[in-house]
């Protein structure tokens, strides 16, 4: 995605105010990883690791209940019902594939989320592409021209959603490392495809098939009996139901490409289930992420009975 158009599609969906605070502070709003707005409290963006509250002359911009509603209008095209089954999981999905998260009043229904009403947080997420960020990892999570089951270990804000995307791209466009595969992602929250209305806007390859806004464990299955992938991906996994789906794919040839928060190899292991298919060594690779020197820092590549493969890459 050109930085113009990204530039575009940020600022078409911010009230009028906080459009021109943000371009008379702000000189490059397409390279902000987050705007942050929130009720009655100073605008924030983040880029990188800095926080910055942009200010209105010498005092800090306060975000008003009205420029709330106008960015949520612009955000929803003046119609919060169409988007009421995206805001039940607490975000939207604009066109570029930028994801706002949205806090406020949640309204239950049968002891499920219905929707959220009396918005008070906005959270804008800027999505960036980074080409060719697998191109160092490629190489130790394939073997013999096929992917290995690889789970990626990072906290958050370390670029692993970012490195699934390229991977996904690679692994389906195929290079000198792997054959090209039919890959079948499921992208709950949007993030890895940055679907608008049905639409992949971030690149994943030729031979992806994407169920967006799905729940990963009923995903996985779906794309099973649908689509016959030859690899799955999954970002953030956690629960029971998909630590099953993700064994279930595996036992039907699937090979797995997933993410789980953790700072490094032992807490993983220890998480429920997920320690269970760890000490299996169902999974071949293991890949650590930091941030110490910033996103996507490989801290290690370790394989299935967690030797060293190589660290820092």
């Amino acid at each position: 995605m050109e930085r113009q158009e990204r530039r575009e599609q940020i600022l078409n969906i911010l009230a009028a105010g906080i459009r021109k605070v943000l371009l008379n502070t702000v000189p490059k709003p397409e390279e902000l990883q987050e705007i942050r707005m929130r009720l009655g409290q100073p605008l924030r963006v983040v880029r990188g690791k800095e926080e910055i509250v942009l200010r209105s002359g010498t005092e800090p911009y306060i975000v008003t209940k009205e420029e709330l509603r106008e960015t949520m209008d612009y955000i929803s095209h003046y119609s919060l019902y169409a988007y009421e089954n995206e805001l039940r999981q607490g975000f939207v999905t604009v066109e570029g594939g930028h994801r706002v998260g949205v806090a406020g009043k949640v309204i239950m229904e049968k002891e499920r989320v219905k929707n959220i009403q009396y918005i008070s947080s906005l959270n804008i997420r800027v999505s960036h592409e980074v080409l060719g960020c697998a191109d160092r990892l490629i190489p130790y999570i394939v073997a013999n021209k096929q992917v290995c089951h690889t789970l990626i270990i990072s906290p958050p804000c370390c670029g692993k959603t970012t490195l699934i995307r390229d991977l996904i791209r690679q692994i389906s466009d195929g290079n000198e490392y792997v054959k090209g595969c039919s890959v079948g992602v499921v992208d709950e929250r949007s993030e890895l495809g940055g679907c608008y209305l049905g639409i992949a806007q971030n690149h994943l390859g030729t031979r992806t098939d994407v169920l967006d806004c799905c729940p990963k464990a009923e995903g996985m299955i779906m794309l099973i009996r649908s689509m016959s992938p030859q690899v799955i991906a999954v970002d953030e996994i956690g629960t029971v139901e998909d630590i099953h789906a993700i064994e279930y794919a595996m036992q039907c040839g699937c090979r797995m490409i997933a993410s789980v928060h953790g700072l490094n190899m032992d807490e993983a292991s220890n998480k429920p289930v997920l320690g269970d298919l760890i000490r299996r060594r169902m999974f071949q690779r293991y890949v650590v992420l930091g941030n110490e020197k910033g996103p996507g820092e490989i801290l290690g590549i370790y394989d299935e009975r967690g030797s060293v493969l190589c660290r820092n890459l």
